[in-house]
Order: structure tokens, then C-alpha cells, then sequence
């Protein structure tokens, strides 16, 4: 699994394992990682030794790991050229070690191609700000980046992408994009939480040694193939339909028949025993899936379920309304979803007793908590976890990083790893609400249930994609693919 921490949190932890090591360990430390992996990166170009790399450096911290890992690649025979973006200032040891190395130091001012080198690069490190910037680059660093991008050669950020916000994963202005991001002792929220994470490219985590210093909850966690595999409902030798979760479907309309059928499909590809169908798509449903238990409605007197989903493709008439309420007043997990968003009642979501999951996407976000879609794709953390507080639910944001929140305090935020874009099309949240309703139904808390959905999902789509354009419907008939990719 992987962790995420706070910028206050990793700090202390450094300031706590500084006191037992040597003056400037730490930073050896980190510059010897960060080295390590530009080297590698070089070598998968040609070689180390004759490269040609550029530091792009800030006057703190950031730059002098930066320094120390570019005098590193001096040694080893690469050409270093370090720029400094704040004219004559820069770390003072990390710059006396470069120039020791035979490495060069020149002011962001001199962005002249350099002469003897032919104005060819192979490499820019990006060492600017660290953890602790706020707001985008300023202008003249803003510059000295557009200036180096402009070679169209791998970027690789130091901890972070300079101008990214390291607690949030906002960008409030302009910022590095990276090839490649190595981190140091812990991964920090912007490099799992988009827009930030756009930009970091690859993660490489440094161990630094702060492992024991750092506090048992994290900030973030992205599970794992290993993870979700011991999640997984897998039905046992005297299991039957029933013991496997019996799960009810609420959606479709006149207008959104393939609503029905899309949630249904992925309610039974995720492992249900049963399905319940309840709405006016149950033709449509039958013709695809004639395992499907249809009813008539209302959702209260269809049968016994362990888990209902409600809202894709329902709509906002009267049997909408009707339909939401009655599946939001039973005992039973609800998940709510698409059209049903639009109907909750934070009050009547607040007052129930079984667990409820709300999995919109940015637009509908917005609108559950009265703020512009821009603020919420803007700040995806801050968003989720307010509506996870505001309507005491799990909430499973959608969006280029899903991310899953609860209201239980002192729960880690839960990033999916395994989203791609060929997930933006019509109907694929149909299916996730369906996939994570059957894994409800099977027995998993909520923010399992929604973290396994999400992760399945995700792979899904990579499986029926295969680089091409795919259909929610493809999407829901990889959902097996993705089973046995995570427990092989």
C-alpha cells in the first residue's frame, strides 16, 4: 500500500531523525537517491558518462539536494550545468560540492543555449521549491522552466514538481511537469491527488529512513494489487446465492433504459449472487440479463437484499423521488449515484443508520456542496472530504484520481491508482455504481467496498481498452479480466 503524509508530518519526522545523524546526513541521503535514479534514467538514453544535465535550482533545500545529486553525476562524467533561478543564491555546501565535481553554476538571467554543448541536453532535474511552496513558480522561475522544457527533454522533479501544492494536489499557478518525481521518505498528497499528480509523472519513493519516525495514519493510502486481493469476496465451498449477497438496482427511465442495464451488468460481473432490478427498464434488462430479478416497484416490497444502488438514469419525476426515499429508508447499505444525487436530502442521509456511499463526479459534487465544478476539480481533496463530513457518508469521488472519503475521523483519505481516461465516457459510472453495489452486498464496509470497485473499474477499462476507444458496456464485460489480474 502505498502512503501519503503531510508536509507538517514529514518535517517533524525529519527534525526527529536529524537529531541521532550526522550534520547533513539526511540531505546525503535524499542526493544519493536522487542520483541513483537520474543515472538510471540517463543510461536508458545512452549513458551517464558524456550526458549533458541541467539543475534547475531554488535557494533552499530542494536545490541543495538537487546540487549534491548533480555533483554526484559530475563525478561520474556527466556534463552539469546548475541554474539558478534566484540570481547568486543557491545552497552554499551543495554548490561548492558541484563545483568541486567540475560541474558549472550560471543565473537564470544566462538562458542562452549552452555554447559548447551545442545547445543539446539531455536531462533537466528539477530542484526549484519544496514541500513547503506555496502558490505557482513566480515569474522568473516560471521562465527558466518554460525556457528548458522547450528542449523536450525528461524532467525528473526533486520530491515534488515545483509550484504544486505538496498537502492538497492544487496548482494555483504555473508549475513544473515532470517526466519523473523522486520523493523522499514518504509520498505527500499532491504526488497521488490530481491536478498535481498530472504533473509528477513516475513515482519513485527514496528511503531516507524516516519509516519509524512517521505516525502509524497516514494522511492518503492508494492500495495495491495485494490490497484488494485480500479484500476480495471470494465465495466459499457452501456458499449460495444468498450467502454471496443479494443485491438490489434502482435506475433507468423511459429516456435512460441502458442506464438499467449498464448497473446491472456491472452489479453481476462484480460478484453478486443476485440481482433485483426495480424500474421501468426491466425489458432491456431481461433481454441482457435474463438471471435478473425484476419487480415492479417500489424497491421496499421487491424482496430482501443486502445492499441497494439508486439513481443512474432514474431521472427526477415523481417515481424518482419516490424511489430514492424508499431505498434511503431501509436498514440495508445504499449507494447513491447519478440522477439520485440530485434528489438526496443531507438531513434524511445524516439520520439513517446503515451506511451510506455517494459516488459523484465533479459537476454533481458542485452542486452538493453549493460551490463552482472548477473549485472542486480545483481542490478534489478538500471537495471529498467535506462531503463526506456534510452528509456523514463514504463518498467515492470520480475523476481522473478517484478518491474515497469517510467521516470517521482519523480515516486516511483513499487515492485509486489504476483510473485512466477512456473511463470518460458515457454510462461507465453505471457500471462502477452497479461493481460496487454487488461488493456492499458481499459483505465489504463501505470504503472497501467503494476502494475495490474503483480499483477493479479502473483495470477494467485498461483490459477493454487496450489503447482504443471503449464503451461502458465493454467496460463492465472486462470486469472478470480485472478479477483474476488481481488475484493472480
Amino acid at each position: 500500500m502505498r502512503t501519503a503524509y503531510s508536509v507538517d508530518t514529514v518535517r517533524a519526522a525529519e527534525q526527529a531523525l536529524m537529531t541521532r545523524l550526522p550534520e547533513g546526513a539526511l540531505m546525503q541521503r535524499a542526493a544519493a537517491g536522487l542520483a541513483a535514479a537520474c543515472a538510471d534514467l540517463l543510461r536508458r538514453g545512452g549513458r551517464v558518462y558524456g550526458s549533458r544535465v541541467v539543475l534547475l535550482v531554488g535557494s533552499g533545500d530542494n536545490g541543495g539536494d538537487a546540487l549534491y545529486a548533480g555533483a554526484r553525476l559530475a563525478r561520474r562524467g556527466a556534463g552539469v550545468v546548475a541554474v539558478r533561478v534566484s540570481p547568486g543564491r543557491a545552497h552554499a555546501g551543495g554548490t561548492a560540492a558541484l563545483l568541486a565535481a567540475g560541474g558549472r553554476v550560471m543565473d537564470g538571467g544566462e538562458v542562452a543555449p549552452h555554447r559548447d554543448w551545442g545547445g543539446h541536453i539531455d536531462l533537466v532535474v528539477d530542484g526549484i521549491t519544496g514541500i513547503g511552496g506555496r502558490g505557482g513558480l513566480r515569474p522568473e522561475a516560471a521562465a527558466v522552466v518554460e525556457h528548458y522544457a522547450a528542449h523536450g527533454v525528461p524532467v525528473v522533479a526533486v520530491d515534488l514538481p515545483s509550484g504544486v501544492e505538496a498537502d492538497t494536489g492544487e496548482v494555483a499557478g504555473a508549475a513544473v511537469r515532470a517526466d519523473a518525481t523522486v520523493t523522499f521518505g514518504a509520498y505527500k498528497p499532491g504526488l497521488l491527488v490530481d491536478p498535481a499528480a498530472e504533473r509528477a509523472g513516475a513515482l519513485l519513493l527514496v528511503d531516507i529512513g524516516l519509516g519509524a519516525e512517521l505516525p502509524d495514519v497516514p494522511e492518503l493510502e492508494a492500495l495495491q494489487y495485494a490490497d484488494v486481493a485480500a479484500l476480495l469476496p471470494v465465495p466459499a465451498a457452501e456458499s449460495d446465492k444468498y450467502r454471496r449477497g443479494v443485491v438490489g438496482i434502482v435506475a433507468g427511465s423511459a429516456r435512460y433504459p441502458g442506464a438499467a442495464v449498464l448497473a446491472v451488468s456491472g452489479a453481476l460481473r462484480g460478484g453478486a449472487g443476485a440481482v433485483r432490478y426495480v424500474g421501468p427498464g426491466a425489458e432491456a434488462v431481461i433481454a441482457r440479463h435474463p438471471e435478473t430479478l425484476v419487480h415492479a416497484g417500489p424497491p421496499s416490497k421487491a424482496g430482501r437484499v443486502q445492499a441497494w444502488v439508486v439513481g443512474p438514469g432514474l431521472g427526477d419525476g415523481t417515481d424518482a423521488v419516490e424511489a430514492v426515499s424508499d431505498v434511503l429508508a431501509t436498514d440495508v447499505p445504499v449507494l447513491v449515484d447519478a440522477d439520485g444525487l440530485r434528489l438526496l436530502d443531507a438531513g434524511t442521509v445524516r439520520a439513517r443508520t446503515a451506511p451510506t456511499v455517494l459516488t459523484p463526479h465533479a459537476g454533481e459534487a458542485a452542486a452538493l456542496l453549493g460551490v463552482a465544478r472548477e473549485e472542486v476539480e480545483a481542490g478534489r481533496l478538500a471537495a471529498v472530504r467535506a462531503l463526506a463530513t456534510r452528509f456523514r457518508a463514504t463518498v467515492l469521488l470520480k475523476g481522473s484520481t478517484t478518491l474515497i472519503a469517510t467521516d470517521t475521523p482519523h480515516t486516511p483519505v483513499r487515492v485509486n491508482p489504476t483510473g485512466t481516461s477512456w473511463l470518460a465516457t458515457a454510462g461507465s459510472g453505471d457500471v462502477l455504481s452497479g461493481l460496487t453495489g454487488s461488493l456492499l452486498a458481499a459483505g465489504l464496509a463501505p470504503r472497501d467496498a467503494a476502494s475495490v470497485g474503483a480499483h477493479l473499474h479502473g483495470l477494467a477499462a485498461r483490459h477493454a481498452s487496450d489503447g482504443s476507444p471503449v464503451a461502458a458496456q465493454d467496460v463492465a464485460d472486462a470486469i472478470g479480466a480485472a478479477w483474476r489480474d488481481v488475484r493472480a
